[in-house]
Formats: C-alpha cells, sequence, structure tokens
C-alpha cells in the first residue's frame, strides 16, 4: 500500500511511457528492484528499450518538473521503508547489447557485467576475469568504478558515451572520467552513461576460465552470497580494511531487526530475515558510530540510500 502523499505528476508521466511503449509502472515496490529486497514504492518506475526512449521519457519529466534517479540493477543501493517520490529510470536488460572488434568490446550500460565477462571468455580476450561474480550493470560498474582482486574497471576501459543533461550524446576518454576508488566523475556531472568500450588482451580460454573460477570459488567461500545485500557495505578505509575492523570491534552476527552483520564475512550486512531497509540503516550506523568510537577510524558507505 503506497501511503506516500503525491505532489508530482506521475500518472502523466506514466501515460505518456506507456503511450511511446517504454515498460512502466505506477507506485511499483522499489524491492522489486534492489539487491537487499526492501525498499518502499517510487512515484514511476520506467525501463526504457532505446536511447530515444529515454531522451523522451526524461525530456517529458523535466517538463512536467518530475524529479528522477537513473538506477541500473539497484546492486549497490537502498531505498527508505517510505519509499521516494521520484521517477526511477532503469537502464537495464531493456538496454543491453554488445560488438566485438578484435581485441575490443563495445556494450550498452545496461548489459550485465557477468554476461560481459562470459563473452569476453568466449572470445579468449583477458582482462575482465577480476568482475566475474560481481553483480550488476555495466553502467553500473563504470559509476561505481567496479573492481576486486586487485583489478577495476578503470584498467581495461578506453571510452565511454553518455547523455548530457541538455541532452547531448558525447563520447569521451576514459581517462577524462576521473575514474578512482569507487569514484567516477559520474556522481557529480549528472551526465548519464549510456555505453562504453573495453580493450581486452588475447589469451587462452583455459588460463582465463582457470582465473574466473579461482575469483568465483574465492567470493563463494568468503562471501554471504545467498542472502539478499549490496556487496560490501562499507568503502575500504585507507590502511585497514572494514570488515576486519568490524570483526575486531565483536560485531561480527551483530542484528537489528532482520539485518544481521554477517557471519560468514563482517564486511557485509545482509537481508538475513525479512529485514526492512530501517533495519539495515540502522544496524549500518551502529556499526559506524562502534568502529569510530572503538579504533578512531570512520566507515564510509558504499551502500547508496535514495531519498
Amino acid at each position: 500500500m503506497n501511503n506516500m502523499s503525491t505532489n508530482f505528476n506521475f500518472q502523466e508521466l506514466y501515460d505518456y511511457a506507456t503511450d511511446i511503449g517504454c515498460d512502466c509502472a505506477l507506485n511499483e515496490e522499489m524491492c522489486k528492484n534492489i539487491s537487499f529486497k526492501t525498499g518502499g514504492p517510487c512515484g514511476v518506475r520506467l525501463s526504457p528499450s532505446t536511447t530515444e526512449q529515454l531522451i523522451d521519457v526524461i525530456n517529458k519529466a523535466t517538463e512536467l518538473c518530475v524529479p528522477f534517479i537513473i538506477l541500473g540493477n539497484g546492486t549497490n543501493v537502498l531505498v527508505e521503508d517510505s519509499g521516494i517520490q521520484k521517477a526511477v529510470i532503469i537502464i537495464g536488460s531493456n538496454m543491453a547489447s554488445t560488438e566485438i572488434c578484435g581485441d575490443e568490446i563495445s556494450f550498452s550500460a545496461g548489459t550485465n557485467l557477468v554476461s560481459l565477462c562470459r563473452l569476453a571468455l568466449e572470445n579468449s580476450l583477458s582482462g575482465l576475469e577480476f568482475a566475474f561474480g560481481i553483480p550488476g550493470t555495466c553502467g553500473g560498474a563504470i559509476y561505481m568504478n567496479a573492481g576486486a582482486y586487485g583489478g577495476e574497471i578503470k584498467d581495461v576501459l578506453t571510452e565511454i558515451t553518455h547523455l548530457t543533461p541538455d541532452m547531448k550524446i558525447e563520447t569521451i576518454k576514459a581517462e577524462a572520467a576521473e575514474l578512482s576508488y569507487r569514484h567516477s566523475v559520474y556522481k557529480e556531472n549528472d551526465c548519464i552513461i549510456l555505453s562504453a568500450k573495453v580493450k581486452l588482451t588475447p589469451d587462452t580460454k583455459e588460463n582465463i576460465k582457470a582465473r574466473m573460477d579461482d575469483f568465483l570459488g574465492r567470493r563463494k567461500d568468503k562471501q554471504p552470497l545467498e542472502y539478499p545485500s549490496a556487496g560490501s557495505t562499507f568503502k575500504r578505509p585507507e590502511g585497514y580494511f572494514a570488515g576486519a575492523l568490524i570483526e575486531q570491534c565483536g560485531l561480527k552476527g551483530t542484528s537489528v531487526g532482520g539485518a544481521q552483520v554477517s557471519e560468514k564475512h563482517a564486511g557485509f550486512v545482509i537481508n538475513k530475515c525479512g529485514a526492512t531497509s530501517t533495519d539495515i540503516i540502522e544496524l549500518m550506523k551502529l556499526v559506524s558510530d562502534t568502529v569510530k568510537k572503538e579504533t578512531g577510524v570512520t566507515l564510509e558507505p558504499e551502500v547508496i540510500i535514495l531519498r
């Protein structure tokens, strides 16, 4: 049941999106769209299938003064239980495509990152093995500069095509995206990632698969993949590991409602059993406050809370 008061014309935006063939839904519960499996309703959820549709719904939202956010697979975000009075535009599987040319792969932002890794393997191209098992879209991976096991998306990225706030499509070199640890210029410039290109290195399928299997095996052994979460809950503090600090403070297994600091890996807050977003937020605060008090280290959330 949606108890949010409505100040924006979501209905008219929904009607327009429906008319142009865009997949959409009014008052959709965000628990359907984020990996934590929690969160209240948004005003309207829009899933365009082309860049033209994306531009059209953004222009219409702007015309109607409806605020909007862009989302991929929702693997690094949390929506409050009260929901969000915004249009949520999802660039996901409806906008997924790839193209290979030699040792380069071009892909749209909605392409699944794991699928991209598999495509590289099929074509004997190395460089994306570190990303195998990371959930989310390629657009989200660029936005956050996804990385693991010593690799980052910036290591192989060569160019990015994005939509500017004034609805112009432009392509930039990867260096201009200012990719660093869990950061890109896209966190500040309001541009929307549309597609990108990576340059990989030829290798044997056997070697590539061995590395992919190794990384995936490590993830399964050390991470609580059987429970809904948003991956690592906190960024790595300089000179420390968040999970080690949390465990050092005796917080492993600590719960608030249905949310728990994973007993398998303290760096993960998980939806153990019917957690609410409030449970998760309160547990994150408890963890960060305790670590700060006992170690003096400030933990910065990696999870983005959408309001």
